[in-house]
């Protein structure tokens, strides 16, 4: 009788065993275009948003966009995490008044933090606007911390151009620019100046009218992504090729099948993982859902990229090893 009472304890050991560890595993599992909670169980409202890794913790920025929000103010959020699935909620970084008479419905847009270390600040970048989105500025917020509050400083339209959606790009020689879209030129690619308060140089002009724009440096080639100029609407995101950010660019190729529209998605970024025996590259959208803004999805996939090539797979629910870099796309993983 004892024998069988410690068979059946040890049969139930085993049982919670394997039942904490699926469980765990489907927590390490990036499901595209799904609920992405975070650590309160809340769906994820970073959209618009930009990634930047201090020390071994990424900080995801993004704008908040759940219901009941005071109309009055605009407010960026921020979330941390060690392996890019699970996302802690630090608050509201930003919760701001219109800083300069923009008047009503004034826009605040994908916010961009970068980490100066000669001046120790966290500087963030958005795009300031009025409603008919003629202001078409950059505007900046500081804080000492990565998890705010960010205290709104000034706007300015970057080297003297229109700028309206705006990417961040930080290449691995920790050199920090802006990509910003100034219609109807094409977007542009400046260098930060040494303390990120202002915008240095311009690296080009890329000729083409796109916006949500995202760089990534990869096997010594530079690639960027751009979405054509259709609002909300989603539509086909296409990306160029250059050895040095000042080009000379490709011409622009699709990153996706052209009736996939991106599958329902915008580019916000690129995000690098370099690990031990892998590098990743995730193509980082937004799927906008301009009616019902708070359950706006995200799109995050592995790209296939090299060669000068680049593509964005069907996504599908995967998981990624931060330390490797390497990445397991998942076929049946139950919701």
């Amino acid at each position: 009788m004892k024998t069988l009472f410690k068979k059946q304890v040890l049969i139930l050991l085993i049982s919670l065993f394997v039942y904490s560890g699926a469980n765990c595993q489907i927590k390490n599992v990036i499901k595209p275009g799904e609920l992405w909670p975070d650590n309160n169980g809340n769906h994820v409202q970073a959209h618009g948003g930009g990634i930047i890794k201090i020390g071994k913790t990424y900080y995801w920025y993004g704008e908040e966009r759940s219901r009941g929000l005071d109309s009055n103010y605009r407010y960026v959020s921020c979330y941390a995490s060690k392996d890019l699935v699970n996302w802690k909620f630090k608050g509201n970084v930003v919760k701001m008044s219109d800083p300069e008479n923009l008047g009503k419905n004034w826009i605040l847009e994908r916010p961009k933090v970068y980490y100066n270390k000669l001046t120790k600040k966290y500087v963030m970048y958005f795009h300031e606007d009025n409603a008919s989105y003629k202001v078409a500025r950059v505007g900046i917020a500081v804080s000492n911390k990565p998890d705010g509050n960010f205290t709104f400083v000034k706007s300015f339209r970057p080297l003297g151009h229109e700028s309206r959606d705006i990417g961040q790009f930080i290449d691995d020689d920790g050199t920090a620019y802006l990509v910003f879209e100034d219609r109807p030129f094409g977007f542009r690619i400046a260098k930060l100046s040494a303390d990120y308060m202002d915008l240095e140089k311009e690296m080009c002009l890329i000729p083409a009218h796109m916006e949500g724009g995202a760089i990534v440096h990869y096997n010594g080639l530079y690639y960027s992504i751009g979405s054509a100029l259709t609002g909300w609407r989603a539509n086909p995101n296409k990306y160029a090729v250059a050895k040095s950010l000042e080009g000379p660019w490709s011409e622009f190729k699709d990153i996706a099948p052209p009736a996939t529209n991106t599958y329902g998605s915008q580019s916000t970024m690129l995000i690098k993982v370099v690990g031990t025996k892998a590098t990743t590259i995730i193509f980082m959208g937004d799927v906008w859902k301009p009616k019902t803004q708070w359950d706006s999805r995200y799109i995050w996939m592995p790209l296939e990229i090299g060669d000068g090539k680049l593509w964005l797979p069907e996504p599908k629910p995967f998981s990624l090893n931060i330390k490797t870099g390497e990445v397991v796309i998942l076929n049946d993983v139950k919701k």
